[in-house]
């Protein structure tokens, strides 16, 4: 599937009315897509909708995907109003920050139904009417974090390794289907996800470069164009994850260093204006 062929398909987003999400949104719309929003709030969702309407047709759909019910009534709608289901953007996610030992049980099970149970049942509603629809794309918002044992983040790093898993092994399975299947896995994102609570975020995040929301939506174009399986934005990030979880007494050593430099970075980040 080419940038040109996603004009009429229609594309669902969850997370959809800021952040990468917005960005996915207002990228697809421009190429001609008929979009599928959803997000937990739904006067931002129609507010942010509302500004895309003049490009394409939307249909915004307030909903929590850890809630199976609305998951399946999201994927009904969209193809009850479209007639036909072509890419679906796991992008909703969620953070609570912190050691495990400060983190309630509540917490922990909500990230791991909105960030791995919520993509997997999507995707398992969504794969047949993107086959029917004759091919497509699923593409996963992972995260470096997924790649690589974080401290500060136990939980939301094990969901986030447990798409990557899911999305290379169902990526095997569907292999030659007409379907592409990726994730895109960025470090820190200019957005108000970790700039929106800059102190409760690990210091050793801010020690990588800052990829911005288009970047990342950008990366999801191309992984739902079949050009790869994984994207990790920045690139060397990526390659750094790789090095830190095969050699843990490399990682431990580069810790403090790392930690210091974020410190660093998170003093210049403090006093700027949030980017939504």
């Amino acid at each position: 599937m080419s940038t040109s062929n996603f004009k009429d398909k229609t594309v669902i987003i969850t997370g959809a009315s800021a952040g990468v999400g917005a960005a996915c949104a207002e990228l697809f719309a421009n190429l001609g897509a008929r979009l599928v929003l959803s997000a937990r709030g739904e006067e931002a969702l129609n507010v942010f909708a509302d500004t895309l309407r003049d490009k394409t047709n939307v249909l915004a759909i307030p909903m929590d995907v850890a809630d199976e019910a609305g998951c399946e009534a999201l994927i009904e709608q969209a193809a009850t109003e479209y007639g036909a289901i072509h890419v679906l953007v796991n992008n909703a996610g969620a953070h609570h920050r912190g050691a495990v030992e400060t983190q309630t049980p509540a917490n922990m099970a909500q990230m791991v139904d909105v960030n791995l149970r919520a993509p997997i049942y999507l995707t398992a509603l969504a794969l047949p009417h993107i086959r029917n629809a004759g091919g497509g794309a699923v593409v996963m918002v992972g995260s470096l974090a997924g790649r690589t044992p974080m401290q500060g983040a136990a939980t939301y790093a094990s969901t986030k390794a447990g798409l990557k898993a899911f999305t290379h092994s169902l990526a095997d399975e569907l292999m030659d289907s007409g379907i592409n299947i990726g994730v895109v896995s960025p470090g820190p994102i200019d957005t108000a996800f970790i700039m929106g609570s800059i102190d409760e975020v690990e210091d050793i995040v801010y020690s990588q470069p800052m990829s911005t929301a288009g970047e990342v939506a950008e990366a999801v174009m191309a992984v739902a164009n079949g050009e790869s399986v994984e994207i990790c934005l920045p690139t060397m990030s990526g390659r750094l994850t790789n090095l830190s979880y095969l050699s843990p007494w490399l990682r431990r050593k580069l810790r403090p260093s790392l930690y210091k430099k974020g410190a660093k970075n998170k003093e210049k980040y403090r006093n700027r204006p949030v980017v939504s």
